[in-house]
């Protein structure tokens, strides 16, 4: 079996905030065209990891490498499409606006610009709302406008935090088949979630609890080596809720 490309490589993080440990001594690597899935309950230090992925905080220990390079670094984080939890999104600007900004942040200009807008949209289901104002989008618009905006530039890697929340279950599961045709083309999904389904369509699932990575597997092995018969009886006993 041919050796998979390493995406990224975090090697013993840490992450204090004050006296409170949010990361505690955390290794891990992620491969090229998988889709990684972070899972623990809200608190659990899955946000903080990420935005450190991404170039936007710093490990109190340990180091992250994306595309082989120590994070952060400017030319990597350009490379990343990032989605956050909470929208960053200029709601007194249409959807159509706030693309043309977000897209000459990328570079994109032109024709190329024009038709990477109408192709994102076209897979958040949101063609019909693009010149309107994003102050009248609901939660979930205001999720898929964001998710839009972190596709616009064709990135190899797209780090997710929570992306379908507050979203319906019908368009959940083509935003899922979405991800599964980015796969394809050989980019790198890591996606945050603490809802047990979605984590089975994950390639491979980390685990954290308080801070810790419990466990690294695909959903099948982590069920196996528990025997579990769902992913969140797994959970609980990697998390030490069942002997």
């Amino acid at each position: 079996m041919a050796k998979r490309k390493i995406i990224i490589s975090t090697r013993n993080v840490s992450k204090a905030f004050g006296k409170q440990q949010v990361l505690k001594s955390i290794t891990l690597e992620i491969y090229k065209g998988e889709i990684f899935g972070f899972l623990g309950p809200s608190g659990a230090g899955k946000t903080t990891l990420v935005k450190q992925l991404v170039g936007l905080d710093l490990p109190t220990d340990g180091e992250n490498h994306v595309f082989g390079k120590k994070m952060p670094s400017l030319p990597t984080m350009e490379r990343i499409g990032y989605m956050a939890q909470s929208d960053a999104l200029y709601e007194e600007l249409s959807a159509k606006e706030n693309m043309v900004f977000f897209a000459s942040l990328y570079g994109l200009k032109g024709q190329h610009r024009e038709t990477r807008i109408r192709k994102v949209m076209e897979i958040v289901n949101l063609t019909d709302h693009l010149n309107k104002l994003v102050s009248n989008y609901s939660g979930g618009m205001k999720r898929r406008l964001s998710l839009a905006i972190a596709l616009l530039h064709e990135p190899k890697l797209l780090i997710l935090d929570e992306p379908t929340v507050g979203i319906d279950p019908v368009l959940r599961k083509s935003i899922w088949n979405a991800f599964e045709e980015l796969k394809k083309t050989d980019a790198t999904l890591i996606v945050t979630t603490h809802v047990m389904d979605e984590a089975e369509k994950c390639d491979r699932l980390g685990m954290i609890r308080d801070g810790r990575l419990i466990a690294v597997g695909t959903p099948e092995e982590l069920k196996h080596n528990t025997s579990s018969a769902n992913i969140e009886e797994a959970f609980l006993i990697y998390g030490g809720a069942e002997a």
